[in-house]
């Protein structure tokens, strides 16, 4: 049986969502990434799924990366 390779995780590892403080019981709210409801809120409180986080999360470090190799930083 071949293993399948692990995702690879954002910038600084996973978002560890696992506390109570990124539930929010008042109901679903829009994503602020994808716009699908969602329970779920940000370290600003903002609602955010957290796989759309850490996509956002990986999106913002190849940019930083591109504008580093292109000079732009």
């Amino acid at each position: 049986m071949t293993r399948r390779p692990r995702p690879q995780p954002p910038p600084g590892g996973l978002l560890d969502w696992g506390d109570s403080s990124h539930w929010d019981s008042r109901g679903p709210r829009p994503c602020r990434y994808c716009g699908g409801p969602t329970q779920l809120r940000d370290s600003k409180r903002s609602p955010a799924h957290k796989t759309c986080a850490e996509a956002a999360l990986q999106q913002q470090a190849a940019e930083a990366a591109d504008a580093y190799q292109n000079g732009q930083l």
